[in-house]
C-alpha cells in the first residue's frame, strides 16, 4: 500500500481496517435483515441511540490517551441525570410557562455540566496527586458516585420532566436528530482539540511515555486534572441526552455502557498503554458497535448474549491488536 493511503493506514494505526470491519458488519446485517435493517426508519432509530455512547466514548478516549481509564463514567452521567431530574421535579413549579420551563432546562444542562466536572475532578484529583491508579481510582469513584444517587432516590427512577426537556433526546432539527448533531459537534471540537492544541498534543506525550512528558516541561498533573474533569463533564452531558431520551433518570441505567464504551474506544485505535488515538476511530467505531446491536435485536438475540458478544468482540480486537503490533515491530 502506498502513496496517501497508506500514511493513513500507518499513522492512524488500525483505522483502516476498522473501516472494512464495519462495512462487513452493516453488509451482513442488510443481508440477514434486508426488509427491517435496511430502512429509513431503523436508520433514523439509531441515530437517537448511539450518540450517548458515542459521547461516553470520547470520555473513555480522553482517559486512554493519558494510560488511565475511566469506569466511573456511567456514574457519573446517571447521578447529573438525577440532580437535573430533582430540579425538575422540586424546584419547577406546577403549571409554569414556557419561558420557566426554558429557563429550568438551561439550568439543567449547566448543573450536568458542572456535576459531571466536579466529578471528574475528583478522579483527576486522586490520580494526578495521590498517583492512585487509575482504575482504583475510578472503580472507587464508580462506586461513590453510584451510591449517592441510589441514596437520593432510594434505587427508585426519577420521572416528571416537562415535555419540552424530551427535545433534547427525541427531537430534531430536519432529518437530523439533536443527539447526532451534539455527538457530531462533541467530534469536531475534539478533533481540532486534540490535534491543533498544546493541551491534545499533551496528552499523547503523556500517554506514549511519562517520565518524557515530565522531563519536556510538561505539567502533567495539571493535564491529568483536566482530561478527567474534561470526561466527566461529557459523562454529564451523556446523562442529559440518556434522561431525556428515556423520560427518566436512574441510578443503574446504562450499565453496559462502560464495557461498551471500552469496547469503541479499543476499537477505534486508542491504545490500553496510551498515546494513540483519535475521534475518527471513535465515530466508525461506534457505528460498528450499533449496526451489531441493532441487528441483535432484530434477530431477537438475548441481552445476556450482547453481552457475552461483547466481551468476546473486545477480547479479540486486542488480541488482533496486539499481533499486529507485534508484526509493525519486526
Amino acid at each position: 500500500m502506498k502513496g496517501g493511503l497508506g500514511k493513513l493506514v500507518r499513522s492512524e494505526n488500525n483505522l483502516f481496517q476498522l473501516t472494512i470491519i464495519t462495512v462487513c458488519t452493516f453488509a451482513l446485517m442488510c443481508w440477514l435483515l434486508p426488509g427491517t435493517f435496511l430502512t429509513v426508519r431503523n436508520f433514523r432509530s439509531m441515530s437517537f441511540q448511539f450518540p450517548e455512547l458515542g459521547i461516553l466514548s470520547i470520555a473513555m478516549m480522553l482517559a486512554m490517551l493519558t494510560g488511565g481509564i475511566d469506569l466511573s463514567l456511567v456514574g457519573i452521567a446517571n447521578l447529573a441525570s438525577i440532580l437535573v431530574a430533582l430540579s425538575f421535579v422540586k424546584l419547577m413549579p406546577p403549571g409554569s410557562s414556557s419561558g420557566v420551563v426554558i429557563a429550568f432546562m438551561a439550568g439543567a444542562v449547566l448543573l450536568a455540566i458542572l456535576a459531571g466536572s466536579l466529578c471528574g475532578l475528583l478522579n483527576g484529583f486522586l490520580i494526578s496527586k495521590f498517583n492512585v491508579p487509575p482504575i482504583l481510582a475510578t472503580l472507587g469513584s464508580m462506586q461513590l458516585y453510584t451510591g449517592i444517587a441510589i441514596v437520593i432516590t432510594k434505587g427508585a427512577a426519577v420521572i416528571g420532566f416537562p415535555p419540552q426537556y424530551s427535545v433534547i433526546g427525541n427531537g430534531s432539527v430536519g432529518i437530523f436528530s439533536i443527539p447526532l448533531i451534539i455527538f457530531i459537534s462533541l467530534l469536531a471540537v475534539f478533533a481540532v482539540l486534540l490535534r491543533k492544541t498544546n493541551y491534545g498534543i499533551n496528552l499523547y506525550l503523556i500517554g506514549a511515555n511519562m517520565k518524557a512528558a515530565i522531563f519536556a516541561g510538561i505539567k502533567t498533573d495539571k493535564a491529568l486534572m483536566i482530561s478527567y474533569m474534561v470526561g466527566g463533564c461529557l459523562a454529564g452531558l451523556a446523562g442529559l441526552v440518556m434522561s431525556s431520551r428515556t423520560n427518566g433518570a436512574k441510578a443503574d441505567y446504562g450499565t453496559s455502557y462502560i464495557l461498551q464504551s471500552i469496547l469503541v474506544s479499543v476499537l477505534g485505535g486508542v491504545k490500553p498503554s496510551g498515546g494513540s488515538g483519535n475521534v475518527a476511530g471513535i465515530l466508525i467505531a461506534v457505528l460498528a458497535l450499533q449496526f451489531l446491536s441493532s441487528g441483535f435485536s432484530m434477530l431477537r438475540f438475548s441481552n445476556f448474549a450482547k453481552e457475552f458478544v461483547w466481551g468476546c468482540f473486545l477480547l479479540a480486537i486486542m488480541i488482533i491488536n496486539y499481533f499486529t503490533s507485534e508484526r509493525n515491530k519486526t
